[in-house]
Formats: C-alpha cells, sequence, structure tokens
C-alpha cells in the first residue's frame, strides 16, 4: 500500500516540506478562486461559507506557496464523513486539528510522501461559533493596515529561517503575534461596526 502524506512523522514532513517563503504572487487569488469553484462543486450546500486567509490573501507579504481556505459548515455536518468522503474525491486528505483545545477538521492537498506534487492548499473547517474563525480578524487588519503587514513578515522572515525544518514550531512562534494582533483587530473592527 503506497504511503500517503498523513503517515509520515512530523521528522519526515520537517525534512520533507521545509519552511519557504516566497515573493507574494498576484497569480494567488486566482488559485484561490479555482480551487473554490472546486469545493463548491463538490461539497455543494455543505459549504456556508468560504474564505481564502492566510498570507497568500494579503498583498505585498511573502508567504509559503500554500493557499489557506476556510469553510463553515453547519454543526450537524462538523466532523461528518461525508465531507471527508466528497474531499478525498478531489485529491485532499483529512487531519484532525486540536489547537488550544478547539478541534476542528482540516485536509491538504498538493503533498504525497514523496514531496509536493504540485500547488498546495490546506482547508480549515467548522461552523461559525469556532475560534478558527478569528483569523479572517486578522487577515483583514494586515490587508487595511500595511504597516502591520510589514511587521508581520518581517516576523515571517526571521522565523522561516531559524524554523525551516520544523513547520509546527514555525507556526507556534508566530501565535503571541497573531494572537495580539486579532486581539486588536476584534476591538478594532467592533468598534467600527463591522
Amino acid at each position: 500500500m503506497e504511503k500517503k502524506v498523513t503517515d509520515l512523522t512530523k521528522q519526515e514532513i520537517a525534512k520533507m516540506f521545509p519552511v519557504v517563503l516566497a515573493k507574494h504572487n498576484i497569480h494567488w487569488k486566482v488559485i484561490y478562486m479555482s480551487e473554490k469553484e472546486l469545493l463548491l462543486k463538490a461539497l455543494g450546500t455543505l459549504i456556508l461559507r468560504i474564505e481564502h486567509f492566510g498570507s497568500t490573501s494579503i498583498a505585498n507579504i511573502k508567504a509559503k506557496y500554500t493557499i489557506d481556505i476556510l469553510i463553515e459548515i453547519s454543526e450537524e455536518n462538523n466532523f461528518k464523513n461525508v465531507i471527508v468522503n466528497k474531499l478525498r474525491a478531489i485529491g485532499y486528505d483529512y487531519i484532525l486539528q486540536n489547537e488550544n483545545n478547539s478541534k476542528h477538521m482540516v485536509f491538504v492537498k498538493g503533498y504525497d510522501a514523496t514531496g509536493e506534487k504540485g500547488q498546495t492548499f490546506h482547508i480549515h473547517m467548522g461552523p461559525s461559533n469556532h475560534i478558527i474563525w478569528e483569523r479572517i480578524y486578522f487577515r483583514d487588519y494586515l490587508i487595511e493596515k500595511p504597516e502591520l503587514a510589514e511587521r508581520y513578515e518581517s516576523l515571517k522572515i526571521i522565523l522561516a529561517e531559524k524554523y525551516k525544518f520544523d513547520r509546527v514550531g514555525y507556526r507556534i512562534a508566530k501565535t503571541d503575534f497573531i494572537q495580539k494582533i486579532t486581539e486588536e483587530a476584534k476591538r478594532y473592527y467592533r468598534s467600527h461596526d463591522r
């Protein structure tokens, strides 16, 4: 049986998929839109909302080549096999994510056990009341405040060098900045009647 990316150890993943940042690519939005159409066809009305987030959604900052997608589903459909099976049919692997003791569905595409096999995508999925939806505050605030986006990019560059072969360490090392800015963004948008 062929080994899947979800069968790899953290050490194998770190070696095979190092943290590499690229200059912002204007085509990332087009790639997202194309994948969005594929996802809407695959999942139909199971999708309540779909968003492009992460660094590839923020103009002018470096990012990993991965397109991050956030999908809202209903509470009733959360963790349902029907979603897992439909996304597997279009090339996604399923990973249960437990972030800050808050579980959600994650799907990845573009990887196999021998390395990246094309454009990579990460889908984070959950109902509207899940903490993952706070990522939209962070995205929108960095888009609106380019000086903060530049600070985030500078941090990412330093951390990408330090954690080149430790994707989890890289993600965790950004957490304090992201949480601080997210809280600032929430206060800002709530005071501006978002």
